[in-house]
């Protein structure tokens, strides 16, 4: 009874049980269709096996295609299983036996190739289906033509440029007036792209005119959004006013869109006028500003608190959907674009501080766990803002979460523009100064690395005006040395929250900080003195850190005075005013003070001017005489150099060599001004050497 129990169970197995992949094109589906007929007294059991045309109705999962229900031999056996149930063996036998013959028909070795004959045949047949639908389509062929200058005319490397005008033109007698026909399919766009690309002005705007009304559905298009911003780079201001204007009204819609949020977003931040950026970003507060329209002459502002001082009964409606709409984006994690940090900037602006708006504010920001949201705040200049308004306000738990959630970051914020800025507000508010260098310094001086790595890291920190600011700002004695307008006047409302919500004194603060963070830059100078003095942005570091570091710097200084004993190129660095002006400074044992009068000394460098002396003693009358003589001055000037007479007795002694220079400088000028070239060019000679002009005053002569 084996044999029947394996029959009747064939249909109900699953027609996946096959563990041989069915062939899914046409050819070969035909191909399995037909039973091929097979000699078989000529197979042997080495002849490859493929799928039986069963398939569908095989047995165990176990390699072996059962034959189908419908199999007249099958047939037979079930009538005489009805008629005689006494030979059940011999039926056994009979079915193992005929089963044993069907279960798997071997191809002959020549077959593989019919198939993949087939294959082929039907994959052309499909390409050439394919051809036809696409030539049935409206203007297929102008469409093909276009593509085809297409790719020719963005190898932009590989056309002459008499034949990409000539193509260009072409491309143009293609489109012209049916621009819209193009601009909705992801291939044909791009055609419009590039004529964008290399029109002229007028070719340009009769583009913009002709898809004038269609740009939120271009702006909305996964592709064609692309095309807006072409437009936009490559245009004017009149295409900008035919563009931006159809977006009006739009804005909650358009900012929650995937696709065109991203070009309203660049269309705010970078082509919109101050005007229309208000128009957008008003939107933002209600329906009542998208619906309403104002005067095209009149000024538009977007600041609330102008809005709340006209409109006071208007504040309620417009937080609460100012606030839900910030707050639909955040959970949509969109929140890169500069739309949104303007908008939670005017929101945070009006909420009074400690209130529960301020309180909810605070957990919306705290709120995402993966931290993107602060992240891309501190690289634009509204979220910047916000964030450091947020850590000045903020108590030491919120400045404790908002500095981790920067970890990994520190870097990229140095560098940039406005995300420097978040690390100078940590610097002047956080009271927890232990917290903040270990937080911060590691990272920005890229400790996890080789010293070699570290010493190149501070070095492109040197060069960067921006990350060269969160190293020095702690050492300068004088913030307009190292801050921009911009940057004092944003550290200004920071130093006037501070006052209410930190505790600690901000000298105390600061010289905890300059403590930490002195040692690696001391040991900095001292091994990479001779690269920082060739800029001037690193003369300046070596002076501001040597003037402002705590602890020992006698191994800088003794750096600093090892270069002028060395030959070589670095000796034409030595004389330049960069160099001189750190020299000077350094002898002197330090900066003048405009407003007294006189050396403010600082007393870790009251030593460096006996130490400059002692290298270059033998070589004092060509420094009295070169164009940084200024540093012998200062030497003379010094009250902490202590061989004062020593230095005396040896320009007294050369004393023709000083007025020598004074006289050559004096000729060499003179000479300058006479030549006919140098009456329309700028005079680039110093003139009198005034360095040895002094000293030759000093003794006397």
């Amino acid at each position: 009874m084996a044999g029947i129990k394996r029959k009747s169970a064939a249909p109900s197995k699953s027609k996946t049980g096959s563990s041989y992949k069915r062939a899914k094109t046409e050819g070969l589906e035909q191909n399995k269709s037909k039973r091929l007929p097979v000699n078989l007294e000529t197979e042997t059991d080495s002849d490859p096996l493929v799928e039986s045309d069963t398939t569908e109705h095989s047995g165990d999962d176990d390699g072996v295609s059962w034959p189908s229900d419908d199999d007249p031999s099958i047939v037979k056996d079930r009538a005489s299983d009805r008629d005689s149930h006494g030979k059940e063996d011999a039926r056994s036998k009979g079915f193992a036996a005929q089963t044993k013959s069907k279960a798997r028909v071997p191809f002959a070795p020549n077959d593989g190739a019919g198939i993949n004959s087939s294959s082929r045949e039907a994959h052309a047949k499909q390409k050439v289906l394919a051809q036809e639908r696409k030539a049935a389509k409206p203007n297929a062929d102008t469409i093909a033509r276009s593509k085809k200058i297409w790719e020719r005319l963005r190898m932009k490397s590989h056309v002459p440029l008499e034949e990409r005008k000539v193509l260009v033109i072409e491309l143009f007698d293609i489109i012209t007036g049916r621009v819209k026909d193009f601009v909705f399919k992801h291939d044909s766009v791009r055609v419009v792209q590039t004529a964008v690309r290399y029109a002229n002005l007028d070719q340009r705007k009769m583009i913009a005119r002709e898809l004038k009304g269609e740009y939120r559905g271009l702006a909305e298009s996964r592709y064609a959004k692309f095309l807006v911003g072409k437009l936009l780079v490559h245009g004017d201001g009149e295409i900008r006013d035919l563009i931006v204007p159809e977006f009006y009204g739009q804005v909650q819609r358009m900012i929650k869109h995937p696709e065109a949020s991203w070009i309203l977003d660049d269309i705010y931040r970078g082509a919109a006028t101050p005007q229309q950026k208000a128009i957008l970003l008003r939107e933002w507060y209600g329906a009542e500003f998208a619906i309403f329209k104002t005067d095209a002459h009149d000024t538009i502002s977007a600041d609330l608190k102008e809005i709340f001082a006209k409109h006071p009964e208007k504040r309620t409606p417009i937080m609460g959907s100012l606030h839900n709409l910030v707050n639909q984006l955040i959970q949509k994690k969109t929140t890169g674009f500069t739309m949104l940090h303007d908008a939670m900037l005017q929101y945070y602006l009006n909420v009074m501080p400690a209130s529960e708006e301020a309180s909810d504010f605070m957990e919306l920001l705290k709120g995402d766990e993966e931290g993107d949201l602060l992240k891309n705040l501190a690289f634009t200049n509204s979220g910047a803002r916000l964030v450091s308004l947020v850590l000045a306000h903020g108590n030491a738990k919120d400045r404790k979460q908002i500095l981790k959630t920067y970890k990994g970051t520190f870097q990229a914020l140095a560098f940039d523009k406005y995300g420097h800025r978040v690390l100078l507000t940590a610097y002047d508010v956080i009271d927890d100064t232990v917290l903040t260098a270990k937080s911060i310094f590691p990272e920005l001086l890229g400790k996890e690395n080789s010293l070699e790595d570290q010493y190149e890291t501070l070095i492109r920190y040197t060069a960067d005006p921006n990350a060269r600011t969160t190293i020095l700002y702690l050492f300068a004695s004088r913030a307009k040395a190292v801050l921009s307008s911009e940057d004092l006047e944003f550290l200004k409302e920071v130093h006037h929250i501070r006052t209410n919500t930190s505790k600690k004194d901000p000298e105390v603060r600061r010289s905890e900080l300059v403590q930490a963070l002195s040692p690696p830059l001391l040991s900095f100078i001292a091994a990479k003195a001779d690269t920082l003095v060739e800029t001037s942005f690193g003369c300046h570091l070596v002076t501001e850190v040597l003037l402002g570091a705590a602890g020992d710097s006698q191994e800088a200084l003794l750096g600093i005075a090892e270069l002028t004993t060395r030959d070589g190129e670095i000796q034409t660095v030595l004389g330049t005013a960069a160099a001189g002006r750190m020299l000077k400074t350094l002898v002197q044992g330090g900066r003048f003070n405009p407003k007294t009068k006189e050396i403010d000394h600082v007393d870790t460098v009251q030593t460096f001017a006996d130490t400059f002396f002692s290298k270059i003693q033998s070589d004092v009358v060509r420094w009295a005489t070169g164009d940084n003589s200024f540093v012998i001055v200062g030497l003379l000037e010094a009250t902490t150099f202590s061989k004062k007479q020593e230095l005396m007795q040896i320009l007294n002694k050369h004393h023709k060599e000083l007025q020598q220079a004074v006289v050559k400088n004096e000729a060499s000028s003179a000479a300058h001004k006479e030549e006919p070239e140098a009456k329309n060019k700028k005079v680039t000679t110093r003139g009198k050497n005034k360095g040895a002009q002094l000293l030759l005053q000093k003794l006397g002569k």
